[in-house]
This record gives structure tokens, sequence and C-alpha cells, in this order.
């Protein structure tokens, strides 16, 4: 499993993804999850993704090597005209590597080969945009009312996001934020885990922003992690006490 977020404030987008990656308890592997593509000044296009990694590999070595190809064919990545067509050509290729692994090796380990992908990113004088691509190749976009999309192991650290996100935060905020969501997720599920792939994207640059990575061992992540656990604590001892007088 894994965990990765896109989240969309009113100065850019933020894109965290975890790197674990696993095939039982005893086969676990740590694989980038997150691609990243810009022609400076023209686009910039961030992918993350999410189940089986043979799928996500050659969804994104299709994506790649269709992008160096000279033909005259279908807009590329590299050469689509708006982020709606960048989800389109990315929804095709996904729906295209999982129906042709299930025809390899039989309809019954379709589910198999599944895969959840993030695309977000800008093209020309085109508006920012995130989307969710699902196995089936088709997608939904986020909007004012949806900001951000998560994919993989969801559940745990996205109550935090809701009740802390905020569209006008700054980026350090948003960080701040992402890696609580995160240790709440790497807390719970043993199939999450550092170390985390970071790209800060600024509106309307249309070129790579800020990409680095946080191990496990990195000293703000540890007084994130130390310091929301001591919070949740305090935070609990201040809530009215339960009595059983009022139920009895």
């Amino acid at each position: 499993m894994t965990y990765c977020v896109g989240l969309c404030l009113d100065r850019g987008m933020v894109f965290m993804s975890d790197t674990r990656t696993n095939a039982g308890v005893d086969n676990i592997s740590t694989f980038r999850k997150m691609t990243n593509w810009d022609v400076p000044g023209e686009r910039s296009i961030t992918l993350m993704s999410a189940g089986n990694l043979a799928t996500t590999q050659a969804v994104v070595s299709l994506i790649e090597e269709r992008s160096k190809e000279v033909a005259d064919r279908d807009p590329d990545i590299m050469s689509a005209k708006s982020m709606f067509q960048v989800a389109t050509l990315v929804g095709r290729t996904l729906k295209e590597v999982i129906a042709a692994n299930a025809v390899m090796v039989g309809q019954r380990a379709d589910s198999a080969f599944n895969a959840t992908l993030l695309v977000g990113g800008q093209v020309g004088d085109g508006e920012m945009r995130l989307f969710l691509i699902y196995p089936e190749g088709n997608f939904i976009e986020a909007s004012a009312d949806t900001p951000f999309f998560q994919i993989g192991e969801t559940k745990y650290g996205r109550p935090i996001i809701l009740r802390a996100y905020d569209p006008t935060m700054s980026f350090e905020e948003a960080i701040k934020l992402l890696l609580v969501s995160f240790d709440s997720t790497i807390k719970a599920n043993l199939s999450v885990s550092p170390p985390l792939d970071v790209h800060i994207y600024e509106r309307d640059s249309l070129q790579l922003g800020r990409t680095f990575r946080i191990d496990g061992d990195d000293p703000y992540f540890l007084e994130i992690s130390n310091g929301w656990g001591a919070a949740l604590r305090e935070a609990f001892t201040r809530l009215p006490p339960f009595s059983f007088d009022k139920y009895d």
C-alpha cells in the first residue's frame, strides 16, 4: 500500500508521497512514487501513484517513451494543450496497461494489476488543476469544495487535513499539515513509511518547484511526530471528564 496527497492552495500545490512498497511482510522495498515533468515557462506536471508497482512503473515508462517519439500521433504529456488533455492521456495509458496485463495472465488477475493515480500541475495559460484517475481510466477533478485528493491508505490522515486545511495557508504550513497526516498514517499502518517525497508547485510558475525528500530520522519530522503526540495527549486531558451519573 502507499499514501499520497495532492493539496491545492491559493498560491500553488503541494504534493507528498511515501516510498514503501510491499509484497508481504518479508518483502518490503523503497520505490519513488512521484514523477515530475516540466518545460520551464510552458508546463509543470506531477504524477503520483498507488497500487500495483509493475502497473504504475509501466504507465510512467509508456508516458515517457511516447513523449520522445517523433510522429504524427495524439498529443503526449509534453505537447498536450491543457491539463485536461494530460489527465485524459494518463487515464488512457493506465487503462491500456491494466487491460494488457489482464489479457496476458487471465481475467482473474485483473484486479491484481489495478492502480490509482494523482496528476496535477499547469499547462500554458490554463488554470492549475488536480485530477484523481481511477483504474478504469476515468477521473474527477479537485475543486473549491474538494481541494485535495489522497490515494492509497487514506483513512488515517484524512481527518487531520479536513480539520486544519485552509486554502490561504503558506507552503510551509501545508507541509507541516501533511507531515502530521503522514505521521498519523505511518503510526497506524506498516505499509506506509518514509522517506517522503515532496514537490512544491507555485501557481503560474510553469516550472518544477522545490523538490526534496524527508527521511524517517529527519529532525523536523521527528519533532512534528513527537510534538503531535504530546499535543494530542494534552488536548485529551483538557476535554471535559466523563461521568456515569448522567447515564444512571
